[in-house]
């Protein structure tokens, strides 16, 4: 851990402060801020303020009883939003998995005051070739209290390639005293609400703006890259897809994990150059207004 690297014992989030540019992170559905770490680390270097907070309800262990919904997660993720606002002149939201349909609707809601958004394995639906068959039938499931009865658990690979990634993730996820079933299983009530969400999304894509950069595995054991060309196809702002060859679902921390970083670096950098530029060139415009 860094110097300025903190994390915030109570919400449980990773607080990496830095300058104007902010990026917002969101982890995926039923994890953790620890699978954005890597990135967030690398757009630190950089001397960016990283926020990737802990979402009540859609973080692993945050919601025994399965009473929140998506609605719920999205008002934490505003406040968090507007947290970082209070910091920073420019804000790239994004997030893994289910969570870039969390940032994706808050690109939609405040594209005011988004800038981009980086997508890691975005997930509109799980159908990649790990999702057990009889996963299908849960898009017939019209109620929560029926979703609840419920239980899905997830295959091998776990969304990450390389074997020793893998074994780490789980021998720490051991040493914490937490069950695998914490890890790998998904209550039917979160699924069912993550399914509320993406569909409010999905259906207004084209009301989006922001450029947007998306990182996607060709060879996806979670979410099919059909995906992210989806969202690359219905965003209303320019979609650059960078297709990874050897990594799993879980992109922020398998194989190419570096290739990411790097290229998620320079998406924000290119991103924070056009913006001075623009306001640069609208500075002059105003100035020769004035003088005339």
């Amino acid at each position: 851990m860094t110097k300025k690297e903190k994390i915030n014992a109570y919400r449980g989030s990773l607080v990496i402060p830095g300058g104007r540019v902010g990026v917002l992170l969101v982890h995926s559905l039923g994890g953790n801020p620890v699978e954005l770490r890597f990135v967030a680390q690398g757009l630190a270097r950089q001397g960016h303020t990283v926020y990737c907070p802990l979402v009540p309800g859609l973080g692993g262990g945050t919601d025994v009883s399965g009473l929140s919904s998506w609605q719920d997660w999205y008002v934490a993720l505003e406040q968090a939003f507007d947290e970082l606002r209070n910091h920073c002149d420019v804000i790239v939201v994004g997030g893994i998995s289910a969570g870039a349909m969390l940032a994706l609707r808050l690109a939609r809601e405040r594209a005011k005051d988004v800038d981009g958004n980086l997508l890691f394995a975005p997930t509109i639906w799980p159908n990649g070739w790990a999702i057990p068959l009889h996963f299908n039938l849960f898009a017939l499931v019209y109620h929560k209290f029926v979703a609840k009865l419920m239980r899905l658990q997830q295959r091998a690979p776990y969304g990450i390639k390389d074997e020793r990634i893998r074994n780490f993730v789980i021998d720490s996820f051991k040493s914490e005293g937490r069950p695998l079933e914490d890890l790998f299983g998904r209550g039917g009530g979160l699924v069912w609400e993550f399914k509320a969400l993406a569909r409010d999304v999905r259906l207004r894509l084209g009301e989006i703006p922001q450029h947007t950069a998306i990182f996607h595995p060709r060879e996806d054991d979670q979410s099919d890259i059909s995906n992210a060309f989806k969202l690359q196809r219905k965003l209303g702002g320019v979609v650059e897809v960078t297709v990874l060859d050897d990594s799993y679902h879980m992109v922020t921390l398998d194989r190419q994990r570096s290739l990411v970083v790097d290229r998620s670096i320079e998406f924000v950098q290119r991103l924070t150059q056009n913006i001075e530029e623009k306001a640069a060139v609208e500075r002059l415009v105003k100035g020769k207004g004035l003088a005339e």
